[in-house]
């Protein structure tokens, strides 16, 4: 095995430790080559409607400098029983758009989020280091570098359903959305709540 590539390989082999592994067929496949011409192609992101149709800031969206990330677990289920999250994008004091969401396997909601990889748990909440949107595979990746205490590693936001330890947005067109959100504005910061 080349050298450059035990990075690589730790990295993939701390993501199945962690729990934070895709459980079953996203629901839109995209190619890597359309995913990286639409990157190229949309320059700014330019719409800003619902938000199951946002797909980025546009000119007048108010002082980006004023843009807050969290993520909350809420108190409903979906139909495979997983906790739905929700990650909201916040601005001048109120929600300008949010996502659906899961974090954690639907039997592992209740077990230690802190201090136990690979346990399949929800993210813990605190603060986290937002890295820029990569791709990873056909999809993206967002690395969360926690900051407070943990012994949790290799923890991002990625599109998969039913979530394992990551925050994952199943949604394609609303992790492009995020995608373009933190590319325009910056945002370098998710905050989960509960």
């Amino acid at each position: 095995m080349p050298i450059v590539m035990v990075p690589r390989v730790l990295f993939l082999i701390g993501l199945l430790l962690s729990g934070c592994a895709s459980r079953g067929e996203p629901t839109k496949r995209v190619s890597v080559q359309s995913e990286l011409k639409l990157v190229q192609v949309r320059e700014r992101p330019s719409l800003i409607p619902a938000a199951s149709e946002a797909t980025g800031p546009k000119d007048d969206a108010g002082s980006l400098a004023t843009l807050r990330l969290t993520a909350r677990r809420t108190s409903e289920l979906d139909q495979g029983g997983n906790r739905l999250w929700t990650v909201e994008l916040h601005g001048d004091g109120e929600v300008i758009v949010s996502w659906d969401a899961v974090s954690g396997h639907a039997a592992r909601q209740e077990v230690d989020r802190f201090w136990t990889p690979g346990n399949a748990s929800p993210l813990p909440p605190g603060v986290y280091s937002l890295g820029q949107p990569e791709p990873w595979g056909e999809d993206l990746w967002f690395d969360l570098l926690p900051r407070f205490s943990t012994t949790r590693s290799a923890l991002g936001i990625h599109r998969c359903y039913p979530g394992t330890g990551c925050l994952c947005i199943p949604n394609r067109d609303a992790i492009e959305a995020l995608a373009a959100w933190v590319r325009e504005s910056g945002l370098a910061q998710l905050t989960v709540l509960n």
